[in-house]
């Protein structure tokens, strides 16, 4: 997944969507330094000096003006962007320029005429990439690939070792992870292939090199109107899941921007938020967690099983009813059988709480005869044409629906405790980057363990009050 920008037509703005694979250095679960005064000697200490060139060197080749309120400094997870001066509500950041953005239309024609549409616009960003890495110091984009992160520095879960990635198993995220490395692992070889045709003409480089430029797109990229495109200086914002600004897009004026959602003082740490993520999501595509992240939920899948004497009606009728829904940026994938759980708040009324179409799917799968079939079919085309919509006239039968949601949501919540008792004791043997791992594999477990009890809590409510 790629960020997003608001796109916008006109004088207005339009945000930009932010790509996936991110690093660690990008998000800060908590905001505690983020109103207090910085003096200007400890503002000048933050300030990273491997970095000092490349904001005048993008604003020489722009041939204007980007930033005067920015400059990039360290932090204690890596490089990131602060106050170089006061900065208001309402005060334009940076204005970055659509011709110093890095697309697919910067790979050369010679390249580009070899690709075929198999290959997407990720895949050519990244081989940009590594072309402007093979240049080297002759790279017109040089002092901005050189900063960006090294082969090793990124904890997306794609760069996890199967060791690693048994951690997170219970999460739907294990799954969406491999299913990502199988889809670097073509453009791989239909890359290398259509190369092949002509060998010796362009650089060789390695499945590890490509995948590293993959993750550097998908993590520092925003997709708009014009396609994929890395902002060189605004992908050194972190995120901030409370913060209310965002890139912007302006097709009119050709450039993104970025405005101020509050007051910064100068020295202050100026981040954006990147989208409404979730902890699986945060982690597939930027390589970091948010503790206790609002935006936490859960693919959840239910299957109609095989000795169901009812299998086929159920299957039937479930196929013929199923709406997909609309697409969440946190969800993978959807089918009929599976659900989006999120959060639901402790208090949440009766109707509000686990999603209707769950719980539509576990009244039909405790139908125990054709005539429940048939009166839930009449029922909804006598309504709305959703199917089980509406609580089962029988209070038993409708507790017993319910019932069967408690029980499957409640084992998987077991499956997601037994693999966190085993995260501890393998602690001790970590070293490095493989804690680091751990405690982002334990941010996302606890995290959706914490949706699956709410919903689980909401249900156990729902049959009490019948």
């Amino acid at each position: 997944m790629l960020l997003h920008s608001i796109i916008l037509t006109n004088t207005w703005w339009a945000p930009t969507q932010r790509p996936v694979l991110s690093t660690l250095v990008r998000c800060f679960s908590t905001l505690s330094d983020s109103f207090a005064s910085v003096s200007s000697c400890e503002a000048s200490s933050r300030i990273d000096e491997t970095c000092n060139n490349l904001l005048p060197w993008l604003e020489r080749k722009a041939g204007v003006e980007i930033s005067s309120t920015l400059s990039i400094g360290k932090s204690s997870y890596g490089k990131a962007l602060y106050a170089a001066e006061n900065i208001q509500t309402g005060d334009c950041l940076l204005k970055v320029p659509y011709g110093v953005q890095l697309s697919p239309n910067n790979l050369p024609p010679e390249i580009t005429c070899l690709l075929g549409d198999e290959v997407g616009n990720v895949a050519r960003v990244a081989l940009l990439i590594l072309r402007e890495k093979e240049l080297g110091k002759d790279s017109e984009w040089a002092p901005y690939i050189t900063r960006l992160p090294r082969l090793g520095e990124l904890n997306n879960t794609i760069f996890w070792t199967d060791k690693e990635l048994a951690m997170i198993r219970p999460s739907p995220l294990y799954n969406e992870t491999l299913r990502q490395k199988t889809q670097i692992e073509k453009d791989f070889s239909a890359v290398k292939l259509a190369f092949s045709q002509f060998p010796g003409k362009f650089q060789d480089f390695t499945l590890q090199e490509f995948a590293h430029a993959y993750g550097l797109v998908t993590s520092r990229a925003w997709e708009s109107s014009k396609g994929v495109s890395l902002i060189p200086f605004a992908d050194f914002f972190n995120h901030d899941g409370t913060s209310e600004s965002y890139v912007l897009s302006d097709e009119t004026l050709k450039h993104t921007e970025v405005i101020a959602d509050r007051d910064f003082a100068l020295g202050e740490e100026v981040r954006i938020r990147y989208g409404k993520f979730s902890n699986a999501t945060l982690l597939l595509d930027f390589g970091f967690t948010v503790s206790c992240n609002s935006y936490d939920q859960v693919r959840f899948e239910l299957n109609i099983p095989q000795n169901d004497r009812l299998y086929k009606q159920k299957l039937e009728i479930l196929d013929r009813h199923f709406t997909r829904s609309v697409k969440d940026v946190n969800v993978f994938n959807s089918s009929w059988n599976s659900f989006t759980i999120k959060e639901v708040p402790s208090g949440s009324r009766r109707r509000k709480g686990v999603p209707q179409s769950l719980r539509a799917f576990g009244r039909i799968l405790t139908c125990d005869s054709e005539q429940e079939l048939n009166d839930l079919v009449t029922e909804a085309a006598q309504n709305d044409g959703r199917l089980a919509r509406f609580p089962l006239k029988n209070r038993d039968s409708e507790i017993k629906a319910h019932r069967l949601l408690i029980f499957e949501i409640s084992r998987l919540i077991e499956e997601y405790n037994n693999c966190i008792k085993l995260l501890v004791p393998s602690c001790s043997n970590l070293r490095g980057e493989s804690v680091m791992r751990w405690r982002l594999a334990q941010d996302l477990l606890t995290g959706e363990v914490r949706v699956l009890e709410s919903a689980c809590a909401w249900l156990e409510n729902y049959c009490s009050s019948l």
